[in-house]
């Protein structure tokens, strides 16, 4: 592999060369927890003040899609900038952007207001993450992604693992009581719900401690060179064409869409169950768990088994535990289930990542993420949706066996594309 020297760069593009420490990785993970960790605290918690408020399962899934709405028309314009310039003002910009979306949320007295705050929580999120997988890809060596990524996404599984755990003690009033389906105990979900919301945009603003000097400005200026090197921006079409990254694509869709409608879903289920906010916030922080252990092994096992295969396997057991989940069981049967499908769910993301990056033409790297992320939130506004008019049919278990067609068709299609090789 040609290199630059260490002295600076040299007049030939080097998007891989890495900075010569990885604490910036460290500092992202560590701010990605935080950012995470408020919105998967947020998210349970509009569920439960959306109940509050009178919405029924339908409605909630309508409030959950809103979340993706915005993004949509900001994604790819987000990642062209991203491309030509700096990943890092996105980091801070998105943080206040999920406060303030959490924080307002919890003033919501209806559930229009509810929806509109979700979305510009859901507008930050996005912000950051496309700042900071786009830092990812250029600081990273071209071995290194499945790591780097494995090790970025760590971030959002400690957040997925900690933020439902405390919306479920705050929704329950540190008790861990059950809030059963009168209107007393409704009423009381939503005051605790409104708290949660409040908290998680608090939570959400610790994530600027540690985005300081994270990003390398010979990267940046190496990023702009590669982007400005052609006619013009490589156009979308171009990037859709590129063999991987459609079924990448695809499949973050299926993950990503399993992960949110669980984590909207599963207080709705517990509701109908019977089972106390407290153990529900329990429930989703274990699969967060073995996400993370998935991710930490995630290096060796794509070694082992080839990225493609371990997409088609983690892919069709996450189908067959999610249609498991719809089926009533005891409450330690259900947290099994939960910490299985975690763990492959937990691949799936880092590897989709590496699989988008390495197909990509150098210079349209951020775009081709943040066309990932489109789909991520395509995904996120049909699924719950669909989840919704399932759920307002046959009950609040259904949607779970939306979700295993949905990943048992990403499964497929991972199978039948065979991804571009890495890039030297």
């Amino acid at each position: 592999m040609s290199g630059t020297p260490e002295s600076g760069p040299g007049p030939s593009p080097d998007p891989d060369r890495r900075p010569r420490s990885r604490g910036w990785l460290l500092r992202l993970v560590i701010a990605f927890a935080f950012a995470q960790g408020a919105v998967s605290m947020a998210r349970p918690a509009v569920s439960y003040h959306a109940l509050a408020l009178g919405a029924d399962a339908r409605a909630v899934g309508v409030v959950t899609a809103v979340y993706a709405l915005l993004p949509l028309a900001v994604a790819v314009p987000l990642g062209r900038r991203t491309d030509r310039g700096r990943c890092g003002p996105l980091l801070p910009l998105g943080v206040a952007l999920i406060a303030a979306g959490c924080a307002l949320s919890g003033t919501a007295d209806s559930l229009g207001p509810l929806a509109a705050w979700s979305a510009l929580m859901g507008l930050g999120h996005l912000a950051f993450v496309i700042g900071a997988q786009s830092l990812v890809a250029r600081q990273s060596g071209p071995g290194e992604h499945d790591r780097n990524f494995g090790h970025f996404t760590i971030g959002a599984s400690l957040g997925q693992l900690v933020g439902p755990l405390l919306a479920g003690w705050l929704v329950g009033g540190g008790t861990g009581a059950s809030g059963g389906a009168d209107g007393a105990s409704a009423g009381a979900a939503g005051l605790d719900g409104s708290f949660a919301l409040f908290a998680s945009g608090a939570l959400a603003l610790c994530a600027v401690l540690s985005l300081w000097r994270i990003e390398d400005r010979a990267v940046v200026a190496r990023a702009a060179r590669d982007a400005g090197e052609g006619e013009g921006p490589v156009p979308v079409s171009s990037i859709l064409r590129a063999r991987g990254v459609p079924a990448g694509i695809f499949t973050s869709l299926a993950v990503l869409s399993a992960t949110d409608v669980l984590t909207a879903y599963l207080p709705v289920v517990g509701e109908e169950r019977g089972i106390a906010p407290a153990l529900v916030g329990v429930l989703l922080s274990l699969r967060a768990a073995a996400s993370v252990a998935s991710r930490l092994v995630l290096p060796p096992m794509a070694a082992w088994l080839g990225r493609q295969t371990l997409l088609v396997v983690s892919c069709l057991l996450g189908a067959v535990l999610c249609v498991l989940l719809a089926v009533p069981v005891p409450v330690w049967a259900l947290a099994l289930a939960l910490v299985l499908l975690g763990f492959c769910l937990g691949v799936g993301q880092p590897l989709t990542m590496t699989t988008v990056v390495q197909a990509a033409p150098v210079g349209a790297r951020s775009t081709a993420l943040a066309l990932r992320l489109t789909g991520n939130r395509l995904g996120q506004v049909a699924a719950p949706a669909g989840a919704g008019l399932v759920a307002g049919v046959a009950g609040a278990a259904a949607p779970f066996v939306l979700l295993g067609a949905l990943l048992l068709g990403a499964s497929g299609t991972a199978a039948r594309s065979r991804p571009e090789p890495e890039r030297p």
